[in-house]
Order: structure tokens, then sequence, then C-alpha cells
């Protein structure tokens, strides 16, 4: 007769039985030490290396291991997780810094490029006049966990203003500045699959998800004067929104505390740079 421990087994469908077994081998790895390779590892458990792919994504997702292109998986151990409302625009730095978590900017890239009709009409300057982009990795320790770009009007920041000084967040140096006086960001969040340039500059698979913020950010005279991409890596960021539910009799909502006022204009202050 079988034990409970084999019957359990038995009753295990394949892939909770695939992810019992990775938490079990990364538990007992120490962090930044590397797991065996994926052909070692799919016959070691018995899966095809398609299926232990999918698994291993689950656990990279929560931050748990690390997956280096041509070097290997390793184990990253528990990260700090930045975790924030989306009531309110604030930098990575600033979140960093209220959980005592060291963050510093990695490859940074700064050019200017020609306005494109679309871009022209968003930022509200002639075609092909131009514009900064402004590229960079932030990191936690050395591990790449978000990919930040800021495409700006040369009227509200030149190239040279980024040489010195400049740690990461465009953000905190229009608001160090003062000028313009910054309002709202009106922001756009999806799951994208890594691009091969952004999973090259996070040390990433190619296709692995991400969390992409697309914002617009709004002088209080209603000038949009950043357009920004932020890519965040799902383990080490938490964003959550407190909604209150509809008065369905009057159709409004009081903003109180930390709660979201249903009328507020949808250009809600949602990411962060």
């Amino acid at each position: 007769m079988k034990n409970q421990s084999e019957q359990k087994k038995e009753q295990e469908h394949p892939f909770q039985r695939l992810q019992n077994l990775l938490t079990k081998l990364i538990a007992e790895t120490p962090a930044g030490e590397r797991l065996p390779s994926e052909p070692e590892l799919a016959t070691r458990l018995g899966v095809s290396r398609s299926t232990l792919r999918e698994g291993m994504r689950a656990f990279e997702g929560q931050g748990l291991i690390r997956r280096r292109q041509g070097v290997g998986t390793f184990v990253v151990g528990n990260p700090k997780i930045i975790e924030t409302g989306l009531e309110v625009l604030e930098s990575i730095e600033t979140l960093a810094a209220k959980i005592g978590l060291d963050v510093s900017m990695g490859d940074l890239s700064i050019r200017t490029i020609p306005a494109s009709p679309v871009m022209a009409d968003t930022l509200n300057v002639p075609p092909a006049s131009d514009l900064v982009e402004v590229s960079r990795v932030i990191k936690t320790g050395r591990r790449p966990v978000a990919f930040l770009m800021d495409i700006l009007p040369q009227d509200v920041i030149m190239p040279e203003d980024l040489q010195t000084g400049f740690t990461g967040s465009v953000l905190d140096l229009l608001l160090k500045r003062g000028n313009p006086h910054l309002s709202i960001s009106y922001t756009e969040i999806q799951a994208v699959a890594a691009s091969p340039e952004i999973a090259r500059s996070l040390e990433i698979q190619r296709g692995d998800v991400l969390l992409m913020f697309t914002a617009r950010l709004f002088t209080d005279s209603g000038r949009v004067i950043d357009y920004s991409y932020s890519y965040f890596l799902p383990g080490y960021f938490r964003f959550h929104v407190i909604r209150r539910v509809g008065n369905h009799s009057s159709g409004q909502s009081v903003l109180t505390g930390n709660h979201l006022d249903s009328d507020l204009h949808p250009h809600d202050e949602l990411d962060a740079n």
C-alpha cells in the first residue's frame, strides 16, 4: 500500500510538481550561486527545456532568481521590494530611500533626436525640432531593476544639464529646479515582453515579462513637457491602487486619506520616474 506522501505526489499536476521542486532547489542554493545549466536541470527534473523555462519565469518575476543570457541562472535571495500606491508621483530614488534601499544609476545615454510628427504633437513643438532623449538603467546593488527613458523639449532641459550631478531621476531634477511647476502625470500601464535592447540593459531574457509605464508629465498650465517609458522588473516593484466603491445613486465620491476620488481628472499621478 502506498503511503500518503507517495499518493500526494501522484495527485500533483506535473507543472505543480515542477514548481515544488524548483522552490526546494532555489531555497537550498545560497544567494549568488549559479543553478545547474538549463539542459542539466531539465534532465534532472524530467521536463522539457521549454517547460522548465516557463516554470522559472514565476521565480524570476518574484525576484528570486536572475537569468543572464549566455551566463546562467543565479539565485538572488529575497530582495527588498519597492512598494507604493499609484496616487502620488515619486521617483525610484525617493521610494527606495523610504525603505533604506540603495539604488544607483547604471548605463546612461543622452542624445538629441528629431521630433517625429506624433512626438511633436504630444510635446507641442515643431516637427523635426530637437528633443533630448535620456535613457538609463537603475540598479539595486549590482542588479538592474528598471530601464527608464524620458523625451523632453530643449527649452525644458538641455543635454549639458545632465552632465553633472544627475543621479537618474528627471522628475527629481525638474522638482529641484522648480520651474516649470509640475502638476499631474497621465500614465498607461501594461505588461510587455522585453525587447532585445531592454533585455540586454536589464540582463534578462528577451521576451521576459516587464511592467511598462508610458507617461505624459503636465505642468500646471496644461503643457506636456516630458514623455516617458519606464520598464520595471516585477519581482522588485509592487504597485497598488486604493479604490472606493462608487456611489451609484449620485455618481460622486470623496477623496479621503489615501482613497481616490472618482471625479478626479484622468491624469492622476501614476508612475515612478
